[in-house]
């Protein structure tokens, strides 16, 4: 039946939990093409039947066709827009190094936008706050407090706070910790906020 597999991929990401990024369907995508391409070709030789012979009776069904290759580009563009609307919000929740769990879910094209877009990100964070510039993407939500008590998950060594001090992250050790400087490390699951 007609636009099925379009229809299908729309309903995938809406069964995908928000927050989430479900593999990229490339087989249901060229499906969908293929089908689309198949649409055309058969419009294009009624067209040219109905132009040559005069047939008025394949009018309708060429519209109908025509209607089902608007509905599948459609459905192509909105599973498409989804997805990068849902990459681009990842990159506000993870930072700039995205798990490999949620990489291994995108296609080639979708990381190389997404690395096209941190490094808009990247020089529009620079060109404010003077020098250092400014990070937009920490503080989602505003801060209670300015040290956080956090547990390290992982071994991840030397970590240097503002005043030019280290502190050593270790697996299942606990620090009191700026908060600005360890949000990106609690975002990548190397850090975990302990609540008292």
């Amino acid at each position: 039946m007609f636009c099925e597999k379009a229809v299908e991929l729309v309903r995938e990401l809406h069964r995908a939990p928000e927050g989430q990024l479900p593999a990229f369907n490339e087989d249901g995508l060229r499906q969908v093409l293929e089908e689309m391409k198949a649409l055309y070709e058969q419009n294009q030789s009624d067209v040219n039947e109905v132009k040559s012979g005069g047939q008025s009776d394949l009018i309708s069904t060429i519209k109908f066709r025509h209607c089902s290759l608007l509905r599948n580009r459609r459905c192509a563009v909105a599973y498409l827009y989804d997805r990068l609307l849902r990459i681009r919000a990842l990159r506000w929740e993870y930072g700039s190094v995205l798990p490999n769990a949620l990489r291994f879910h995108m296609s080639a094209e979708e990381m190389e936008w997404f690395n096209r877009y941190k490094k808009s990100l990247a020089i529009y964070m620079k060109s404010l706050g003077g020098d250092e510039g400014l990070d937009i993407t920490q503080d989602m939500k505003p801060p209670k407090s300015l040290y956080i008590e956090v547990r390290c998950l992982k071994d991840y060594g030397e970590f240097e706070v503002d005043d030019g001090t280290s502190v050593l992250l270790k697996k299942n050790s606990q620090h009191f910790l700026p908060r600005w400087k360890c949000e990106q490390l609690v975002r990548q699951g190397i850090l975990e906020h302990v609540l008292s």
